[in-house]
């Protein structure tokens, strides 16, 4: 059995931990309202910036003298996987979602004997791929001097896909984020970059169709356009991790908070428990004492 100043120790270290954990669920609450915005603002901007491409592709009648971040390198061999986590942890299980859906992708591609080149950004991202995968990452990006993730950091990453694809060390690029859909819900999602793949949604399918006339051509809009659409995207990937990330820490603050809370209440019974037995034993031993004289 316990001691009572062991069981004192105890619950005293645990309503400490709940003040941290329910201090930081505040912080991420706050936190969370302003990159939730921050994410929807972006998404009509990205949305369109799609719409915009998808029709422009469409125009295109001459594939061959497509730009290559359209059309690609026309063979699959070498992946390059761009993947977005955070660098802090207490924040459940948005770190691990975004890991394991990219080791589905990485194990697949490597079953198929392709080629793969892993950017890690983020301290967690690198800890949990670097075991398994260490060969395969190719360079690390730290975000530990980012408060808010900037354009510019974006398009830091971008200008680094660029190069690579420039000397044809890749042929395929795929994106991999938390898309933030509520507090208690982030969705893992794997988008391609290049070449570009955009899924045709209904609505746009009459804007898709239409016909314009492109001044100037279709093509030389495109060169100048899809690089930055791969910045637009990654920071908007940006927006949506930074959002997803306070809502799964504010998520595991609030489990944490409460399971300190219940675990409170079993040591403060235990606690009782423990002093009504001592006190018990304390009353026996001297009323044995007394009958013994």
């Amino acid at each position: 059995m316990a001691s009572l100043k062991f069981l004192r120790n105890r619950i005293v270290s645990v309503k400490s931990t709940q003040k941290i954990t329910k201090a930081m669920k505040m912080v991420a609450a706050a936190k969370l309202r302003k990159a939730q915005q921050n994410a929807e603002n972006a998404r009509p901007y990205s949305e369109k910036l799609n719409s915009i491409i998808l029709n422009l592709k469409n125009s295109v009648t001459d594939m061959d003298s497509a730009p290559k971040l359209l059309v690609g390198n026309q063979k699959i061999e070498t992946y390059l996987c761009v993947v977005l986590s955070s660098d802090r942890g207490l924040c459940g299980g948005f770190n691990t979602n975004i890991c394991r859906k990219a080791k589905v992708f990485f194990e697949k591609a490597l079953e198929e004997g392709k080629n793969l080149k892993i950017i890690v950004v983020g301290s967690k991202a690198n800890d949990q791929l670097k075991r398994k995968y260490n060969q395969y990452i190719i360079d690390r990006v730290s975000l530990k001097d980012e408060k808010v993730v900037s354009f510019a950091k974006a398009q830091e990453i971008t200008d680094k896909i660029l190069n690579l694809f420039t000397r044809n060390e890749f042929d395929v690029c795929t994106l991999f984020y938390n898309k933030f859909k509520s507090v208690i819900a982030q969705i893992p999602q794997s988008q391609q970059l290049i070449p570009v793949s955009i899924e045709e949604k209904p609505n746009q399918q009459n804007t898709a169709n239409s016909q314009y006339d492109y001044e100037p051509d279709e093509n030389q809009i495109l060169e100048n356009l899809l690089p930055k659409n791969i910045a637009t995207q990654i920071y908007a990937a940006f927006l949506e991790n930074q959002a997803s990330e306070q809502g799964s820490r504010m998520t595991a603050m609030d489990n944490a908070t409460r399971n300190a809370g219940d675990l409170i209440s079993k040591l403060t019974i235990n606690y009782n428990r423990t002093r009504q037995a001592v006190i018990t034993k304390e009353l026996i031993e001297i009323i044995s004492g007394a009958e013994s004289l």
